[in-house]
């Protein structure tokens, strides 16, 4: 067991200690970033930014020990390769693996009405839920029957269709729009009539 938590931690490692590490750090930052929610890979803020690459630097490190070699990092590369496509190949063959793996959609507005509880799971404040409808197109979550947001982090928005009674109402605007065009160009009308 001492030999294993050596080659684990040792700096100098060979090419199953290295799988080995390859294998942990991959498993610990796919576990951390299904921890840290979609908002973290769709939606990247200045910090998640910072974070990333500096995760990036320091498991850099963890995986390579004091090989700097060329085959090291090949050897690095191709275990995260592997690794990334046979979570890819049981995620597409087994719905559960891929739920654990990648998380559900959240709905974010239903009916007009924000899903208070949802954007406390996920860290997301009305705000930058208002900033989505706004960039799609959407003054008020009124407009919206469902947000939600899929597993990559991006914000789909299905719009509210209007009620028969809304559908009325704006007819009668627009006919009135109509009844106010005309009588403005009659106006014009008997205006040059009367001064030509």
């Amino acid at each position: 067991m001492d030999a294993i938590y050596q080659a684990l931690t040792d700096g100098s490692i060979g090419p199953v200690a290295k799988a080995a590490r390859t294998v942990i750090v991959y498993l610990f930052l796919l576990i951390g970033l299904r921890l840290a929610g979609k908002r973290e890979l769709g939606q990247l803020s200045t910090f998640d930014l910072v974070l990333l690459l500096i995760l990036s630097s320091a498991i850099e490190t963890t995986i390579q020990g004091d090989d700097n070699s060329i085959t090291g990092g090949l050897l690095a590369a191709a275990i995260l390769l592997a690794i990334n496509r046979l979570f890819a190949f049981f995620s597409f063959h087994h719905a559960r693996v891929k739920r654990v793996v990648e998380g559900t959609p959240v709905v974010l507005i239903e009916d007009g009405k924000v899903c208070e509880e949802n954007l406390r799971a996920e860290l997301i404040d009305e705000d930058e839920v208002r900033r989505f409808c706004l960039q799609q197109g959407y003054e008020s979550f009124d407009e919206i029957a469902h947000a939600e947001m899929d597993i990559s982090g991006d914000v789909s928005i299905v719009p509210r269709h209007p009620t028969e009674d809304e559908r009325r109402f704006d007819a009668v605007l627009t006919r009135l729009d109509r009844i106010e065009q005309l009588l403005q160009q009659q106006g014009a009308t008997r205006e040059r009539e009367v001064t030509g």
